[in-house]
């Protein structure tokens, strides 16, 4: 069976708003801003990170059949707690109270009035913005249409929008990179692309567009295999040439605004050079309709595992749970949220990486029962060092260890444990044999 090419326009719309939400929007311009003069470099490093290891998560999370049966090869007890970590992380623990929080931070609340009690117009903003994502979510079956025919196009149009007034009119000024950009701008965009937290989405959006396939009428494992991979090339090509667009723009406003504590200052600065007061309209829409359509696929593909997993709890009441809950979150405000998410993020995004790249090389190691199990181990436990080290509560002799690793000041000592626990898991293969039944 071929699916017809309006659908599969559909299924690559909705996984590039699955992905597209909150950090998309905000990392890549801050991202040109600080690196200047060294931005294609830097840039190369993040699409790596924010649109390639995504990609390759959704089609092997498909290939498995989802995360739980990928990472049932570490371990059936890894797969339990690191799959609903994810899920967490990505859902009404970070992600999903992140992306309501941003659109009105950054695009909102710097337009109010002095002496505004931000407090009142917060949970007010972010109880439209949830009833709205409920509304949506309660008829998962038109979200395929709704995201794909209405939402995605509408934020496309205004993001290019934006991006060809900014090449007709924008201020540029390109600066010398910054001291982070300065001596290894791959690998800083590299860390960078992590703060999209697209890689361990991933892992949760290769079974959604299956499973939407699948409604298409698609059974056949190889056809589904099929398109999602072109599902996921096609919504990754748009990712690529919407980062770029916003690291240009974030590039080339370099050395015009001084650099603050994110990108939204700088695309906040753009739009009202190009715009002035009603431009805030323009990054408002931007920003809720980025958001909100990341926030609707999240609930929903969360809300479906765990009525699935926990059957104590049908969809729609999972729904409400992780809505309610996101709320509560949200209003603790962004700063707060970016503060927890970063340690998180370096503790739980070697392993995603790594889980990813054993499973698209699968074939090479499924006769040896402890690739899977010893590799993750290793990066999980150098991982979750660096986090609490980065976070300012080491451990001691452990984390002087840790600083003794290769590229241990940039956030990636974990490679190198990876590939020693690689090796060491061949040879134990080798050494160690089976037990006769």
């Amino acid at each position: 069976m071929k699916l017809e090419k309006k659908k599969m326009l559909l299924v690559s719309f909705m996984l590039f708003s699955l992905f597209f939400g909150a950090g998309n929007l905000i990392f890549p311009p801050f991202l040109g801003q600080n690196a200047g003069s060294h931005t294609i470099s830097a840039i190369i490093g993040f699409l790596a990170t924010a649109v390639v290891l995504p990609v390759l998560g959704v089609i092997v999370v498909a290939r498995f059949d989802g995360l739980d049966r990928l990472a049932n090869h570490v371990g059936v007890k890894f797969s339990a707690v690191f799959t609903v970590l994810i899920y967490l992380s990505i859902g009404p623990g970070l992600g999903i109270p992140r992306a309501a929080s941003v659109p009105f931070e950054m695009a909102v609340a710097p337009y109010l009035p002095e002496g505004t009690n931000m407090t009142v117009w917060m949970v007010a903003y972010s109880l439209v913005f949830f009833l709205i994502a409920l509304w949506l979510c309660f008829t998962p079956g038109k979200l395929v249409k709704r995201i794909g025919t209405f939402l995605t196009p509408s934020l496309l149009i205004l993001l290019v929008f934006l991006f060809i007034s900014f090449l007709m009119k924008g201020q540029v000024d390109v600066a010398a990179p910054q001291e982070a950009y300065k001596a290894a701008p791959f690998l800083q965009g590299f860390s960078e692309g992590y703060q999209t937290m697209d890689t361990i989405a991933a892992l949760n959006f290769g079974l959604v567009i299956a499973t939407t396939l699948s409604s298409f009428g698609l059974k056949e494992k190889k056809r589904t295999m099929h398109y999602t991979v072109l599902a996921g090339v096609f919504a990754g090509s748009i990712l690529a040439v919407v980062y770029m667009m916003l690291t240009y723009m974030g590039m080339c406003s370099s050395n015009v605004y001084p650099i603050q504590e994110n990108g939204a200052w700088t695309l906040r600065c753009i739009v009202s050079q190009l715009f002035g007061q009603p431009g805030a309209i323009l990054l408002a829409a931007i920003f809720t309709l980025a958001c909100l359509t990341t926030c609707v696929g999240l609930i929903n593909s969360i809300s479906q595992f765990f009525s699935t997993q926990f059957g104590k709890f049908s969809y729609r009441q999972w729904v409400l749970i992780i809505v309610a809950f996101s709320f509560l979150v949200c209003n603790l405000g962004l700063n707060a949220i970016l503060s927890i998410s970063i340690p998180v993020l370096n503790a739980i995004y070697p392993v995603s990486i790594v889980l990813i790249v054993l499973g698209l090389s699968h074939r090479f190691w499924e006769k040896n029962r402890y690739v899977y199990p010893m590799v993750i181990a290793g990066t999980g436990c150098v991982s979750v060092i660096y986090a609490l080290d980065a976070a300012g509560l080491p451990l001691g002799v452990l984390s002087d260890l840790c600083h003794k690793l290769p590229l241990y000041s940039m956030g990636f000592c974990w490679v190198s444990v990876t590939v020693v626990m690689l090796v060491v898991s061949l040879i134990v293969n080798k050494v160690v044999k089976p037990k006769e039944a």
